[in-house]
């Protein structure tokens, strides 16, 4: 409702000027010959400037960064809080608490890469311990060798086949038993 000299002129185009300006704003009430339009804030905003019991200006609703989550929820009048994550949790910035990182250990995984305040942690399958292994065969048996020394004489028979070899341990070749028997 408008006043032009002692006339009142009423224009619907006037009172709904808010909401077409992208201000965040949304028609509450209809104005009518009494009263102008009642605006309020749309989802995702808040107000910021009430006057005569109606919005005049909206603000969006702050977003939380990554390492935060949200502490108190943004309303019509309010606008969202955000706190830190503690050491040992994350939060993409959109939960509601922040998220205890994953325990690789528990999980029987290991661990890839450490987590953030932003991420969680990255876990695997844990490795088999093959090369560990191998190595320490390798070294079992070359500290026998060292041990069982250069120039002995080992029988062994192949097979069950009653054929024996020896082996000089120095030079690793193979004689049969009648060559071995001429050589004693």
């Amino acid at each position: 409702m408008n006043r032009y000299g002692n006339f009142i002129y009423f224009s619907p185009y006037m009172c709904n000027l808010y909401m077409f300006t992208g201000a965040g704003l949304k028609e509450k009430r209809g104005c009518d010959i009494t009263a102008d339009t009642v605006c309020e804030p749309m989802e995702g905003f808040f107000c910021t400037d009430l006057k005569s019991g109606s919005c005049a200006a909206a603000q969006k609703h702050r977003s939380c960064e990554p390492g935060q989550f949200i502490s108190k929820m943004g309303t019509a009048s309010t606008d969202t809080e955000c706190s830190e994550c503690i050491s040992g949790s994350f939060s993409n910035g959109t939960m509601l608490s922040c998220q205890p990182h994953t325990q690789c250990e528990k999980e029987n995984l290991q661990l890839i890469k450490a987590g953030t305040s932003s991420t969680d942690v990255e876990c695997g399958e844990k490795s088999s311990n093959t090369t560990g292994i191998v190595i320490g065969v390798l070294v079992f048996f070359l500290v026998a060798a060292t041990i069982g020394g250069g120039h002995s004489k080992k029988n062994y028979c192949f097979n069950n086949c009653n054929i024996s070899f020896l082996t000089d341990s120095s030079t690793n070749q193979q004689r049969g038993v009648s060559r071995f028997i001429t050589e004693l």
